[in-house]
């Protein structure tokens, strides 16, 4: 029995955009970008896009991978008013698995890493399902009376400043997870305990109108540029240097019963240093803080220069490129706050946690999924990796 496939429904009879299925986005046909995401998963050991469309079959067979398996959508399940969960019930009725990840092909911004983290978010709380969401802090209204508001969720005499306020969860469509189980007793994508699996804010918007389609468009254009311009950048690095709190940690002051400071770390962290180690990669802690908890911890993962208690940290980047005779192009830098930014606009690729501070993110060159804390060295030496 297949432990995970995937499922992307694909109908041919799409009113407001006419075959928008295969209508080239970024290049590419609109399904090959979940398609892709799906194949390369490496949890997914099948992928079966269900359509009633010879047209998006014909474009469909040009992708060649195993995993990929095309598979008849019957015309009661292709109507405008037929549910997805219709779909989901039909193909399982002929079809042996044990859990289904609902694709939404109307989503090209969701990427195999995604899927990845959400199976293993699916697997360590032991959900009964999982759905993908995003993240949004806007204040909302209901109506009370014809020409009347009530706020929702935050009290306007209280009106919270941003970065102070939690927000809340929005599903954005992109996928679901349930087992074939519970899928066939509910009739419902997700039910049970439900898990969730944050993606970016930008992965939001669906297409289902020619507006969300140019918003889409320009997003995964501007993705691949930023992909390809890395790939070029990645290529020499020889240098990896890297913050301490909100980087390698959440950030959090955790004290003992004694009043001693803890400090939460991250394994897959770990790792990701000593596949650097592996790729002859130097490695390096510049952070302000001053603790035998960094200490320790740098001596286990074998890093191969610490500075702790510093304040000037574009000094230290500046004496660690004259050590190795480096030039500042192969050099990596990671960073979450004001003080990180000077080594940020130096380094020849920097990189921010997702919940670094706003000023941080405008001159990082890329802004990573995971916050700090969260595996954001694991999450940029799998991207170093990949392009040296």
């Amino acid at each position: 029995m297949k432990k995970y496939i995937a499922l992307i429904p694909a109908r041919g009879g799409s009113k407001s955009i006419p075959l928008k299925n295969i209508k080239k986005i970024a290049g590419k046909p609109l399904i090959y970008w979940t398609i892709e995401a799906a194949i390369n998963c490496s949890k997914i050991e099948k992928v079966y896009l269900s359509t009633d469309s010879e047209k998006i079959i014909d474009v469909a067979r040009n992708i060649k991978n195993e995993k990929i398996v095309i598979v008849n959508r019957s015309p009661e399940t292709a109507t405008d008013t037929a549910s997805t969960e219709s779909v989901m019930l039909e193909f399982a009725n002929f079809h042996d698995f044990e859990n289904i990840i609902l694709i939404q092909a109307t989503s090209p911004l969701l990427t195999s890493k995604d899927l990845e983290e959400a199976i293993m978010t699916f697997e360590s709380y032991e959900a009964d399902s999982l759905l993908s969401v995003v993240e949004q802090k806007r204040f909302i209204w209901n109506k009370s009376s014809d020409h009347f508001v009530k706020p929702l969720n935050y009290d306007p005499l209280n009106r919270p400043r941003r970065q102070d306020f939690k927000g809340y969860l929005v599903e954005n469509g992109a996928f679901y997870i349930t087992s074939k189980k519970l899928l066939q007793e509910t009739k419902c994508r997700i039910s049970g305990n439900i898990a969730y699996y944050k993606m970016p804010e930008e992965t939001y918007y669906e297409i289902d109108e020619l507006a969300d389609w140019e918003i889409i468009e320009k997003l995964l254009l501007s993705r691949n540029k930023v992909n390809k311009d890395l790939k070029s950048k990645l290529k020499n690095v020889k240098l990896f240097i890297t913050d301490v709190d909100g980087v390698m940690t959440d950030c959090g002051m955790y004290y003992s019963e004694n009043g001693d400071e803890l400090k939460k770390f991250n394994t897959r962290d770990g790792m990701g240093i000593q596949l650097l180690r592996e790729k002859g990669i130097k490695t390096a802690i510049v952070t302000k803080e001053k603790t035998k908890i960094v200490e320790a911890r740098a001596n286990k993962l074998k890093v191969d220069e610490v500075y702790q208690g510093i304040v000037d940290k574009l000094s230290i980047f500046e004496e660690l490129r004259e050590k190795y005779s480096l030039e500042c192009s192969e050099i990596v830098y990671i960073g979450d706050d004001i003080n990180d930014i000077p080594v940020l606009e130096k380094a020849g690729v920097s990189f921010c946690p997702n919940d670094a501070v706003d000023e941080v993110k405008n001159v990082s060159d890329y802004i990573l999924s995971r916050k700090g804390g969260e595996g954001v060295v694991r999450e940029v030496v799998e991207i170093l990796t990949m392009n040296i």
